[in-house]
C-alpha cells in the first residue's frame, strides 16, 4: 500500500493531489449536465450534437499544441496553471448563470465549449509536465498514475451528484458547483512550498522552437508508437459521453441512470490506475496489450442485453482503457528527455483529445444511423487496430517472434533491436526492462 502512494510524501505533491481531485469532480458533473442537457434539452437526443460540443472543447489542443508546450517549457507552469484553472472556473460560471437564466440555446454551448477547450488546450501540457516538477525521477511513474487515480475517483462521484442534481435543481447550479471547485486547486497553488518545487532551466528563445518537439519525437520510434496507439483509441474508441448518453437512452433510462453509467465505468478506470501506481516502470508491452484489451471489452459491451450487464460491462471498458493510457502516459513521461517534456507533453495530450473532432461527429454519426451499439463496435475495431499495429512494431524493433513448438503450445520470443530507441532519463534502467520483457514474454 506505502508502494502504491510513495508520491503522496511529499508536501507539494500531496495538496496538488487534493486540489485537483475536487476540481476533477466539479469537471466530471458539468461535463455530464451539459452532454445531458444537449441530449435531451437543447436537441431531440442529437448524437451529433454532443460530438460537436465535445469536438469543439477538445479540438483546440489539436490546433495549439506547437505554442501550448512552448508555454510550458518557458514560462512558471504554476503561474500558468493558476492563469488557465482561474479562466475555466469564469467559464463555468458564466455558462451556469445563463442556463440558470433560462435564455441557454445550442450554439451558447457550443461557444462556451470552444472557449473552455481553448483555456484547456493551454493548461494540458502544463498540467501533465507540472507533475515532474513536484517529485524526483523515481516517484514520477507513480505520481502520473495517482494523477490518473484522482481523475477516475472524481468520475466515481462527479456524474452520480450531477445526475441527480440535474433532475432536482437543473444543469445550472452543476456547472456553478464546478466553478467554485476550481477555487480548491487554486489554494493548493497557492499554498504550495515554492523551495521544495524541483528546479529546472528554463527555456530560452531561440529560432526553431516550435518545431523541436516533433523533430525530437521523429527520431524516437518507440514514442512514436505509442502517439498512434493513442490517437487511435483516442479518436474512435474514448467517445464515452457518446456510449453512454445514447446508450442509456436506448434502455430508456433518465438523466440518474446515465449518470450511474459514468460512475460505474469509472471503477474499472480507478482499478486500473490504483494497479499502475504499484508498477515500478510502465512497460511498453502492456500499452500494446491493453490496447486489445479495450477492443475486446467494447465489443462485449456492444452485445450486452440489459441496462444493468450493460452497466457491468463498463468496468472493463473503463480498466482497460485508463491501463493504456496511464501506461501511454508514464512511458512518454519517463523517457524523454526533461527539457523537451512540455512540448512532447503538448503533441501527446493533442493526440490524446486532439482527434476526438475527427472521431466524435463520427462515432455519433454512427449512433443516429445504426444505433449505439455499433457506435461502441467501432469502438472494438480501434482497439483491434492499435493492437496489430503495435504486434507488427514488435516484430519490427523488438523482433517479435511466434514459433509452435509442438501441440498447442506456441513460444513467444522477444529480442531487442540495438536501433530502437531507450529511455533517456535512466538508460541502465531502460536496459534491464528490455531484459525483463524478453524474461516476461517467454510462454510454452
Amino acid at each position: 500500500m506505502a508502494t502504491m502512494f510513495r508520491s503522496l510524501s511529499g508536501f507539494n505533491y500531496r495538496i496538488w493531489f487534493a486540489g485537483a481531485l475536487v476540481s476533477n469532480v466539479g469537471t466530471w458533473m458539468q461535463r455530464t449536465a451539459q452532454d445531458w442537457i444537449v441530449l435531451t434539452e437543447l436537441t431531440q437526443h442529437d448524437a451529433v450534437a454532443v460530438g460537436i460540443v465535445t469536438s469543439l472543447q477538445l479540438g483546440p489542443q489539436l490546433l495549439l499544441v506547437p505554442w501550448s508546450g512552448l508555454l510550458a517549457d518557458r514560462f512558471d507552469r504554476r503561474k500558468l496553471l493558476m492563469a488557465t484553472q482561474g479562466a475555466m472556473g469564469a467559464l463555468g460560471a458564466a455558462l451556469g448563470i445563463i442556463v440558470l437564466t433560462g435564455v441557454v440555446e445550442l450554439w451558447h454551448v457550443y461557444v462556451f465549449a470552444l472557449l473552455l477547450g481553448i483555456a484547456a488546450a493551454i493548461d494540458a501540457p502544463a498540467r501533465q509536465s507540472f507533475v515532474a516538477d513536484l517529485v524526483g525521477d523515481d516517484q514520477l511513474s507513480n505520481a502520473v498514475a495517482l494523477n490518473s487515480a484522482s481523475f477516475n475517483s472524481a468520475r466515481l462521484i462527479g456524474p452520480a451528484v450531477a445526475g441527480v442534481l440535474t433532475v432536482a435543481v437543473g444543469a445550472g447550479l452543476v456547472f456553478i458547483i464546478n466553478a467554485v471547485s476550481f477555487l480548491a486547486v487554486l489554494c493548493s497553488l497557492a499554498l504550495m512550498r515554492k523551495r521544495e518545487l524541483r528546479p529546472r532551466t528554463r527555456l530560452p528563445r531561440k529560432p526553431g522552437q516550435l518545431l523541436d518537439g516533433f523533430r525530437y519525437i521523429g527520431k524516437r520510434p518507440d514514442i512514436l508508437l505509442v502517439l498512434v496507439i493513442v490517437f487511435i483509441i483516442g479518436t474512435f474508441g474514448l467517445n464515452f459521453p457518446i456510449f453512454t448518453s445514447t446508450m442509456a437512452v436506448e434502455f430508456g433510462a433518465g438523466a440518474g441512470e446515465f449518470g450511474l453509467l459514468s460512475s460505474i465505468l469509472a471503477i474499472g478506470s480507478v482499478v486500473g490506475a490504483l494497479l499502475a501506481a504499484r508498477r515500478e516502470r510502465p512497460r511498453l508491452r502492456l500499452v500494446i496489450l491493453a490496447a486489445g484489451a479495450f477492443g475486446l471489452a467494447c465489443v462485449i459491451a456492444a452485445v450486452m442485453p440489459t441496462f444493468w450487464t450493460f452497466a457491468a460491462s463498463l468496468v472493463l471498458v473503463g480498466f482497460s482503457s485508463i491501463t493504456l493510457m496511464t501506461t501511454a502516459n508514464g512511458t512518454v513521461q519517463t523517457t524523454i528527455d526533461p527539457g523537451m517534456r512540455g512540448r512532447v507533453m503538448a503533441v501527446y495530450m493533442a493526440i490524446f483529445v486532439g482527434g476526438t473532432p475527427l472521431g466524435a461527429p463520427l462515432v455519433g454519426w454512427v449512433a443516429n444511423a445504426w444505433g449505439p451499439r455499433w457506435a461502441l463496435g467501432v469502438g472494438g475495431l480501434a482497439g483491434f487496430t492499435a493492437l496489430a499495429i503495435g504486434v507488427v512494431w514488435l516484430a519490427r524493433h523488438r523482433r517479435l517472434r511466434f514459433e509452435h513448438v509442438g501441440g498447442s503450445r506456441i513460444r513467444f520470443s522477444l529480442v531487442h533491436d540495438e536501433t530502437a530507441a531507450l529511455p533517456i532519463i535512466a538508460p541502465a534502467q531502460a536496459a534491464e526492462d528490455v531484459e525483463a520483457e524478453e524474461a516476461a514474454v517467454q510462454r510454452s
